[in-house]
Order: C-alpha cells, then sequence, then structure tokens
C-alpha cells in the first residue's frame, strides 16, 4: 500500500462582493491558484494525472465543474480530468482525503498540493 505526502497547499484569495475580486470569472481565478501551485512544487503542466478540488457554495459562475475549467483555463492538456467537491467548509479537504484515497489504494502515483494535483511520480535514488 502507498504512503499519501503533501507536499504543499495553496487556496484562492478571498473575496467579497463587488470587492477587489468581483471583475474576475471564478474560473480564472482558481487556474491562478493550480498553476500556481504547480510553479511552487515545480511539476509540468504535462505530467498531472488529475485534479480535484474544493469549493464551497457552487453556484451562478462557479455552479458547474468549476475544476474541469480551471484545469482547462490553467492551460493543462485538454486529457487532464477535474473534479470538484462541495463539502460546504470541509471541501478543500475532502478533495485532499479524495486525492491521499487514491495514492494510498494505487489508484494514482502521487499527489501534489491542496488543489489535489495527481502527479506522476518517477523513481528516486533517495528517500522521500
Amino acid at each position: 500500500m502507498g504512503e499519501a505526502i503533501i507536499v504543499d497547499a495553496v487556496r484562492t484569495a478571498r473575496g467579497k462582493r463587488k470587492g477587489a475580486l468581483a471583475a474576475l470569472h471564478p474560473v480564472d481565478l482558481l487556474a491562478r491558484t493550480l498553476t500556481g501551485a504547480l510553479d511552487r512544487v515545480g511539476v509540468n503542466p504535462e505530467d498531472v494525472d488529475d485534479v480535484i478540488m474544493g469549493c464551497v457554495t457552487q453556484v451562478g459562475e462557479q455552479g458547474m465543474n468549476i475544476a474541469r475549467g480551471a484545469v482547462l483555463a490553467a492551460g493543462l492538456p485538454v486529457e487532464v480530468p477535474g473534479t470538484t467537491v462541495n463539502r460546504f467548509c470541509g471541501s478543500g479537504l475532502q478533495a485532499v482525503n479524495f486525492g491521499a484515497q487514491a495514492v494510498v489504494s494505487g489508484a494514482a502515483a502521487s499527489i501534489s498540493g491542496d488543489p489535489g494535483c495527481g502527479t506522476r511520480s518517477e523513481p528516486s535514488s533517495g528517500s522521500a
């Protein structure tokens, strides 16, 4: 059985109605968060196998599968799936749990970051 190790966590900025982020579409905000997480840990977009993201209150412009939209807006390959989890205040934590379960079960090689970016792991000469 595998071991899930979280190497980074990142979230979107919090905004308010008609605030500084009002002009930014939710998909674009999430895409920036996704690309920022990948940049911070040095993962190439081509190495991402799956994206699992938590989203509280999926209404309006973020009412559909915002994770899939963010995958495409972030420039990841079109073959990379994205799924959105809504558990209200526990959405992000549940996304991490689903990613960790995939790693531990062997369904995914590794997971990187709070957004749940599953990546292919390369054989390593040292210990993790």
